[in-house]
């Protein structure tokens, strides 16, 4: 599995299968990604999640991209960092369960983005190590994802991902 970080936005990036939302559990439009999903995918979004709400912690659901040049898209319900138990073994459950959705679905290549950094509060390095883990140990046991290309919003930020995924890649 090829792994790149870049800055870029999370709904310009045509060339793979789906878009992965670090989605709330209404799996509603908000702030940061999943505004910028729902928005680019258009109101026919939301309604189509509705009937499969709330969705639980550490849970993966797939949906059409709808107006989105994806044909696809994932949505991962991180933990809040500050506001509920056990974080990061459900960031890690997350990761893992947007990696068994694209499996499942036939799905080869994502868009992801730095996954709880945002409203969900998550410390920035350890957002990092736990997608670097979790991306490698998915890696270990199927090639059923050809490329993640990890979308972040700053220079610094991809820096920090590059960094953790080299360092699980060298632990590995």
């Amino acid at each position: 599995m090829k792994i790149e970080v870049v800055v870029g936005n999370i709904v310009m990036q045509p060339d793979v299968d789906a878009v992965v939302n670090s989605a709330n559990a209404n799996l509603r439009s908000g702030s940061g990604v999943a505004g910028a999903i729902h928005t680019a995918a258009g109101p026919e979004l939301e309604k189509f999640c509705q009937p499969f709400t709330p969705l639980e912690l550490g849970a993966a659901l797939i949906t059409p991209g709808f107006n989105l040049a994806n044909p696809w898209i994932i949505h991962v319900r991180s933990a809040h960092y500050i506001l509920n138990t056990e974080p990061e073994r459900y960031m890690a459950f997350a990761l893992i369960s947007m990696l068994s959705t694209a499996k499942y679905n036939g799905i080869r290549s994502l868009a992801v983005p730095a996954i709880g950094t945002g409203v969900f509060k998550f410390p920035a390095m350890l957002a990092a190590r736990i997608t670097a883990k979790a991306l490698r140990e998915f890696e270990k046991k199927s090639d059923a994802i050809d490329l993640v290309r990890i979308c972040v919003v700053s220079e610094d930020l991809r820096k920090l991902y590059e960094s953790a995924i080299a360092l699980e890649a060298e632990t590995c």
